[in-house]
């Protein structure tokens, strides 16, 4: 059986932010999951649910499967482990869920450690750079932790105090029996803490008690040689700050590439094209090509070169990216017919288009003609 479009499953388009993702990842979520749902069929589709989130929330896994479908993640290293890149998936499940469980199953607290966001720079460089390497430097508005309050909430010379009405849990729980289910805790905010587990009788003057302020912080990206368009690179723990002691989260550049006015790029070769003239191509030439590196290099264009040929160079492409050695220059050229000749020279081309007799063929003639202006 064919497994659905992971777009289709959580209903978002294929252009979706993490954002809208995990929205609706959370109402599918609310709807289907085994613990508020004991339909047969909700748990079956809400392993569906999941199995989507949990790819389409990580940058890397997101890509290959754009790329190659279902079929790119099947064996992929990394690819069963859910629990890395964008996005929380357990403090999600845990503020919509912590307040259920099934026997044996206990929620988790509601002011427990939670990562901080992930977040994504675009920037565009020449193509050199990419092909070579660059340092770049960001601007990157995030939030980090309070230095005034050092991430407590309470202006110094205070603290925070332990709510008394949850024991610092952050949420209230009710149990009750369930004949098909056993022990059922519901779980909900503090009413008294709003479920933050502790109250700030003397807010940070810096934060307002929110424990993290928003920052501008100047970071340097080594972007490695042989990056495409659309290459991530990320930066572990240059995210936003977590909430209540968490782990900070990633930074993802992503690279956006200039086109070069002489070479197209294909994977890690270049592909370039070369004019010559009929003569050169007709006797043969060593002729002076351009390469990326900026010094000029040599072509050997064997004689009776036809237009279209192709011939490749060795090592002159992109840098592999991560990799040694590096990609082909591939040059095809194009043979060209001048626009503009003087008397001695049509007369020369005369002499030779009658050297070839009565052997000289329609198109022979033909190209002779469009050099000459005959009919």
């Amino acid at each position: 059986m064919d497994k659905r479009d992971y777009y289709e499953t959580l209903g978002v388009e294929r252009n979706a932010d993490e954002a809208v993702m995990k929205k609706a990842f959370r109402k599918l979520a609310q709807k289907y999951h085994p613990d508020v749902n004991p339909s047969p069929e909700a748990e079956a589709t809400f392993k569906e649910i999941n199995e989507a989130y949990q790819v389409l929330s990580d940058p890397q896994k997101r890509a290959v499967y754009d790329r190659y479908g279902h079929a790119g993640l099947s064996g992929a290293s990394g690819m069963n482990d859910f629990n890395q890149g964008f996005g929380d998936l357990g403090s999600i499940f845990e503020e919509l869920f912590s307040g259920f469980a099934g026997q044996g199953r206990g929620g988790g607290r509601r002011n427990a450690p939670r990562r901080g966001a992930d977040l994504r720079v675009d920037i565009t460089i020449p193509f050199e750079q990419a092909a070579f390497g660059t340092e770049r430097e960001l601007e990157v508005p995030r939030l980090e932790e309070c230095d005034r309050c050092h991430a407590n909430g309470a202006e110094p010379g205070s603290a925070p105090e332990r709510c008394s009405t949850c024991g610092g849990t952050g949420e209230v729980q009710r149990r009750q029996q369930s004949p098909l289910f056993g022990t059922i805790v519901t779980a909900s905010p503090c009413p008294r803490c709003n479920g933050a587990g502790e109250l700030i009788s003397s807010p940070c003057a810096k934060c307002n008690g929110q424990k993290r302020v928003r920052v501008t912080r100047k970071l340097k990206v080594n972007v490695p040689a042989g990056v495409d368009d659309g290459t991530r690179i990320r930066l572990a723990g240059e995210g936003e700050a977590g909430a209540l002691g968490g782990p900070a989260g990633n930074l993802y550049v992503v690279i956006a590439v200039e086109s070069h006015p002489v070479f197209v790029r294909n994977e890690f070769d270049l592909h370039m094209e070369l004019s010559i003239n009929f003569a050169q191509a007709a006797l043969g030439a060593n002729v002076q090509i351009p390469t990326l590196d900026g010094t000029p290099d040599k072509l050997d264009i064997p004689a009776g070169t036809q237009t279209g040929k192709s011939f490749r160079k060795r090592g002159l492409g992109i840098p592999r990216l991560q990799r040694s050695g590096r990609g082909d220059l591939i040059v095809t050229v194009r043979v060209t017919t001048p626009t503009t000749l003087n008397s001695e020279q049509k007369d020369l081309l005369r002499r030779l288009a009658e050297s070839f007799g009565d052997e000289t063929v329609e198109h022979k003639k033909g190209f002779f003609d469009r050099i000459l202006g005959t009919d």
